[in-house]
């Protein structure tokens, strides 16, 4: 039953495109396929186990996307608020320079206006460099940049969620790691996932793509996809307390522990967040506004699928999907009762490249189409 999946893992790993990985899949609330494969660091020979932590880059936003459901369920806040009712600083502007009323709604599907692509010499961080500046002080420099779009006339993928981070610690009235245990990964038992590494032992050291084969990280390591799309990585941030803790791309965790969420989602929030919360969040928030990927939405946890053909995947419409450029993917399709994480030490090949499609792929091929 477990033949394709194990044959990509394998052959990913041969071929030097990944260095280790960790799947794991769900069927109806039951673990159909779990494994742990290659190196979890391969300069000293250790074999990839499967308690594995990693930096999780952008598997943060469903963590924290889910805090800010939470705290809406709660009455703690609306998704129709305005940003700067809760962070006064943060008022970007529109072309004719009036004010920009971006709700938290539009942070949470990316229809903000906002962007991944400022200017180097801003000195913002995207969550993924280090730094020692705090969420005022990087946000107010974003909101000096001007806005893509009107909010709510554009989808973008962007620094949105490390606003509505931000948010969330001024709403708690902490930091937000606090306020997500508080609401999601204390509840779930979500025992290693967060902003602090619970066992140094444990975290994985990341690689890069690289020919012959990935390079180890360096504190500060630049990637240029195949579109020539830039990220520079500090895989180093993590220890660094001064780093504000970025709701887009700054928490660390295990598989498994994505897998409790994933699989509190499929069923309706479990009493974390509501069904009819849920069923909105796994919705197409967007509308038709323009994306590039063909057959995909977007709603408040990840891309949704509307029209599997045009997206070439064989998940169901309705599947919720996503990644993490360290070198993470996961789906969530309610349709087959199916959930699917795969992690990573090796960025990007393991997010972006062929890896996870394949994967993703030999999942369906296993165990939904024998």
């Amino acid at each position: 039953m477990q033949q394709s999946v194990d044959r990509v893992i394998d052959d990913a790993i041969s071929n030097k495109s990944i260095v280790g990985a960790e799947i794991i899949a769900s069927k109806g609330g039951e673990i159909v396929y779990r494994r742990a494969a290659g190196y979890f660091d391969r300069e000293a020979g250790i074999a990839m186990p499967e308690n594995a932590i990693y930096r999780l880059a952008s598997v943060t936003k469903p963590i924290v996307a889910t805090t800010a459901l939470a705290m809406a369920d709660k009455g703690l806040l609306d998704l129709d608020d305005r940003v700067d009712r809760y962070l006064p600083y943060f008022q970007p502007r529109l072309g004719d320079g009036s004010i920009a009323n971006i709700a938290l709604k539009h942070l949470l599907n990316h229809t903000a206006g906002l962007s991944y692509g400022y200017p180097g010499d801003t000195i913002i961080t995207t969550g993924m460099q280090d730094t020692n500046l705090d969420h005022e002080s990087n946000l107010t420099r974003i909101a000096q940049q001007p806005l893509l779009f009107a909010p709510g006339a554009g989808w973008n993928y962007s620094v949105a969620i490390d606003v509505l981070g931000a948010v969330l610690a001024a709403v708690h009235g902490g930091t937000l790691g606090e306020a997500a245990f508080t609401q999601v990964t204390g509840p779930l038992g979500m025992s290693d996932t967060g902003f602090e590494v619970s066992d140094p032992s444990r975290l994985a050291p990341a690689y890069a793509d690289g020919t012959p084969e990935p390079v180890r990280m360096a504190d500060h390591q630049t990637i240029i996809n195949d579109n020539g799309d830039t990220t520079i990585f500090s895989p180093v941030r993590v220890w660094n307390p001064k780093a504000f803790q970025s709701g887009g791309a700054g928490m660390v965790g295990t598989g498994v522990d994505i897998l409790k969420l994933l699989e509190t989602l499929r069923t309706g929030g479990g009493g974390i967040v509501s069904a009819s919360t849920v069923a909105a969040a796994m919705r197409n928030q967007v509308g038709k506004l323009p994306r590039e990927d063909a057959g995909l939405r977007f709603g408040y946890l990840g891309a949704v699928v509307d029209d599997p053909v045009a997206a070439n995947t064989p998940e169901a419409p309705g599947t919720v999907n996503w990644g993490g450029v360290y070198g993470h993917s996961w789906l969530v399709d309610p349709a087959n009762e199916l959930v699917m994480v795969s992690m990573s030490n090796t960025a990007q090949e393991g997010c972006l490249g062929m890896f996870p499609r394949n994967v993703r792929n030999a999942i369906y091929a296993d165990f939904l189409r024998g």
